[in-house]
């Protein structure tokens, strides 16, 4: 058995839960999942069981707990740095770790308006002004990473790394909500979609039976 397990959510809902996930796939990391259906009445104990914090997603590397996706990350950059997932120069490094950093804390209008969910498509959703500010900001990251960093491969930074995990649910958003995608932004977000590690994630999230009300926004399309 993998000293690692990941506990996460909802694989149709958890944006957060997808992250670390996706990193240790990508990385070639083994570790065993843990899935904890969100919102049941007995989630939460079953959650604090396993994170300090009660949320998830939470890594359990033997008798150290590490909880929320960007220190998990970090933690496993350090731990594997093999997998290199930062940057290897300075300069590729320090802003790979600013567009993780703000993806993290920000883009609020975009998470509330647009919640990840793998179920297929959804129309009738409109964002509003701030939300188009937020997407209008993503591609500017997504675009200046590529022109600046891109040339070894077809992500951020070139090859996959931290910062390509950390905007994956994003590229899932935009898809499930038709967010329209031109030139370096469409290229960026079809490699993401690409990853076989996702699609085994989407094909596992769309075939659950749960649903998250809050996440079943807007009309869905066959």
């Amino acid at each position: 058995m993998p000293d690692l397990s990941l506990v996460i959510g909802n694989k149709a809902y958890s944006s957060w839960s997808l992250r670390p996930w996706l990193l240790l796939r990508e990385s070639g990391i083994p570790f065993q999942e843990i899935l904890i259906p969100l919102y049941q009445p007995d989630s939460p104990r079953l959650i604090r069981e396993r994170s300090p914090s009660g949320r998830v997603p939470a890594l359990i590397d033997g008798a150290t707990t590490i909880w929320d996706s960007l220190a998990i990350c970090e933690y496993l950059a350090e731990r594997f740095p093999e997998a290199r997932g930062w940057p290897e120069a300075p300069m590729a490094r320090a802003i790979a770790r600013s567009v993780c950093a703000e993806m993290h804390s920000g883009f609020a209008a975009v998470r509330t308006e647009l919640p990840m969910n793998l179920r297929g498509r959804r129309a009738g959703v409109t964002p509003s002004a701030t939300a188009r500010n937020e997407i209008d900001r993503i591609f500017e990251i997504w675009s200046d990473c590529r022109r600046q960093f891109g040339a070894g491969g077809k992500f951020l930074f070139g090859r996959f790394g931290i910062a390509d995990a950390m905007y994956a649910p994003v590229v899932t958003r935009f898809a499930t909500y038709g967010v329209a995608l031109t030139g370096a932004v469409r290229d960026y977000s079809e490699a993401v979609q690409a990853l076989p590690s996702l699609k085994d994630w989407t094909q596992a999230g769309r075939a659950e039976a749960a649903v998250i009300t809050a996440s079943e926004r807007g009309t869905p399309v066959a």
